[in-house]
């Protein structure tokens, strides 16, 4: 009596019959061994360029990185049988796409335009501010100190600063900070009267200050020394502009303020030395006084003055030729008493009641500035 084999131990038909005796060297398929000669139930491995070629794909901004070695890998995986054909195919693809999406940037000029963003990105980083003549300004960070951004509002109302003027520097290299605060220094001061030019109407606690360019902010571009006016007591704002120019002005309230301003200046420029150290000096200085009172004195004359200014314009002309006389004496002291006594009266007929008397018959500020608050500092910022 025959016993079935246990279950399980019977062996499949080949379908294609048993071996050959003899199979042929190097075929694949044949023997213990599958395709491509690897032995049944050997893990398959993952083609490593496919991969590559997905990752360098996947990366945008390395648009055909990717091809080359997604190709290979295909080529490979055919080869080898090698698992990743879909990872190569992917990897080629996308980075097909990316060269087309780069050739599409680069025919319509969107680079310059994503550069240019950049630039501006990186300027605004690097606080590069960028204000104009008239602009008036809130400042987060105050004015003393650094000063990182700034937010422009109506002169109207209440704000930090008042822009008076802006300077640009030359390119080149980065001439220090001590240089460019020399510059702003000599340049806002020079520059303050021309936008406000009625000294009368500052607010006394009003200083100068200014912005200026820093190292890194050079390298972008920034050459702006910006100058402002801001108050010195700290939280307090201004309000309503302070710009006194042609714009504002009508033509007599400009000739005259023009002629009070260049005296100012002259006498800006007293040595700083005392009479009793520099006599020669200070007589030297008087002598240029002497001669910038003579050349307003016929800016007044020369003018056609409204009716309701003539008689005190013409008062005032009288005053200041009383003081270019008291100036003369001055240059030609032959001692330091002499000399005191003659400036004392050329003073005396300085802003005196000749000048206020004009400056209400021009509708411009009639009280003159305590002493000394005419003489406004500078303070700097940086950007």
């Amino acid at each position: 009596m025959s016993i079935p084999p246990p279950s399980g131990s019977r062996q499949p038909r080949d379908p294609f019959g048993p071996p050959p005796a003899n199979p042929p060297q190097g075929v694949p398929g044949y023997g213990p061994y599958g395709p491509a000669g690897r032995a049944y139930g050997t893990p398959v491995s993952v083609n490593a360029l496919a991969v590559a070629a997905l990752v360098l794909g996947v990366l945008c901004f390395l648009p055909g990185a990717g091809l080359v070695p997604g190709l290979i890998a295909l080529w490979q995986i055919r080869r080898s049988g090698q698992s990743g054909r879909g990872l190569a195919i992917a990897g080629a693809v996308l980075s097909a796409v990316g060269i087309v999406l780069w050739v599409v940037v680069l025919s319509t000029g969107a680079v310059s335009e994503v550069w240019e963003g950049f630039k501006d990105g990186a300027r605004r980083g690097n606080e590069v501010l960028s204000l104009d003549k008239g602009d008036c300004f809130d400042a987060p960070g105050g004015l003393e100190g650094d000063t990182y951004d700034v937010d422009r509002v109506p002169c109207e109302g209440r704000h930090d600063a008042e822009v008076f003027a802006v300077v640009t520097l030359p390119g080149g290299a980065f001439p220090g900070d001590a240089k460019i605060t020399d510059l702003a220094d000599e340049k806002c001061y020079a520059l303050q009267d021309q936008y406000a030019m009625d000294t009368w109407a500052m607010p006394a606690d009003v200083d100068v200050y200014y912005l200026l360019p820093s190292r890194v902010s050079w390298r972008y571009g920034d050459r702006a020394i910006t100058c402002l006016f801001g108050d010195t007591e700290a939280g307090v704002k201004l309000t309503g502009s302070l710009r006194t120019d042609p714009t504002t002005l009508d033509t007599d309230q400009v000739v005259f303020l023009s002629t009070a301003n260049a005296l100012d200046t002259a006498l800006y420029e007293e040595p700083e030395k005392s009479p009793e150290d520099d006599l020669a000096a200070h007589r030297a200085w008087a002598g240029q006084v002497h001669d910038v009172l003579g050349e307003q004195i016929e800016a007044l004359r020369g003018h056609s003055w409204p009716a309701g200014a003539r008689k005190p314009l013409a008062d005032l002309v009288e005053d200041m030729e009383d003081a270019r006389e008291e100036w003369s004496r001055a240059s030609t002291a032959r001692d330091v008493d002499t000399y005191f006594a003659h400036y004392d009266k050329a003073y005396g007929a300085v802003d005196g009641p000749a000048t206020v008397t004009a400056r209400k018959a021009l509708a411009l500020a009639a009280t003159p500035p305590a002493s000394g608050e005419d003489e406004r500092g500078t303070s700097e910022a940086q950007v």
